[in-house]
């Protein structure tokens, strides 16, 4: 039997090696295990030590030494349910520590976190802007909408704008070029443009998202996560805003 599955159960390659010795070799002392799996004694003990401790292995003695014997293999079971339960415990734990990690994530030395997404996963950015805008206080976000860029971003989330405002979030849009339509708690200003502007921004709380296209004409996008750029490029965002009015 191949020992990698007992791994995954959580025993180490000696404690899987002595384990399977036990199985094949019937009541065995410590001596007689160590020298069948090639370790000294001290390394084998602590293997059986572990493995009464999982309930798998018991001992007892005879001729004033102690002989280890497998318990039925049936056992495992027990392993793999109290490893769910614990699993279950940190699961619920993690409700409480997450946030203490998201905090210290997000502080970094206030270093900004860069994610990039290739074509396949620009509607991430999407789903992490209505996310992102329902978790948060202001619920609003703001973008530069450029007129060669529309098709690529929303080209996997058609219902996008239906879903932003069923979640009621507001967005303002600087339009660069033509096009574009009002669809609902939104705000639109045109800014002007001799040529179609290649990167289309997304300004939301505390992230920045740029999508633009590659050398091979396909779409690419990276967010940006940090307090201070977020809080710069809203301000020249109103400040334009303003002067469009």
């Amino acid at each position: 039997m191949d020992i990698n599955f007992l791994k995954k159960l959580g025993f180490s390659d000696k404690n899987a090696r002595i384990y399977m010795a036990i199985l094949k070799l019937g009541p065995s002392s410590v001596r007689t295990l160590a020298e069948y799996v090639d370790l000294n004694r001290g390394t084998t003990y602590d293997a059986l030590k572990w493995l009464q401790e999982q309930g798998v292995v018991s001992y007892y003695r005879k001729d004033s030494k102690q002989h280890f014997v497998a318990e039925d293999p049936e056992h495992l079971h027990h392993m793999v349910t109290h490893q769910r339960q614990e699993l279950e415990q940190l699961d619920k734990r993690l409700d409480n520590i997450i946030p203490e990690l998201q905090a210290l994530h997000h502080s970094g030395g206030d270093r900004p976190v860069a994610k990039y997404f290739e074509k396949k996963d620009i509607v991430k950015i999407l789903e992490d802007l209505l996310e992102t805008c329902e978790q948060s206080e202001q619920q609003e976000y703001c973008i530069y909408s450029t007129e060669g860029m529309r098709e690529y971003l929303y080209k996997d989330f058609p219902t996008f704008s239906d879903v932003r405002v069923a979640k009621g979030i507001s967005v303002r849009v600087i339009a660069i070029g033509k096009g574009g339509e009002l669809r609902g708690l939104d705000e639109r200003r045109w800014l002007e443009s001799k040529s179609k502007t290649p990167t289309y921004i997304i300004i939301y709380p505390g992230k920045t998202a740029y999508v633009s296209l590659d050398a091979k004409e396909q779409p690419i996008g990276v967010v940006i996560e940090n307090p201070g750029i977020y809080e710069t490029q809203k301000l020249i965002f109103d400040q334009l805003w303003e002067s469009l009015d």
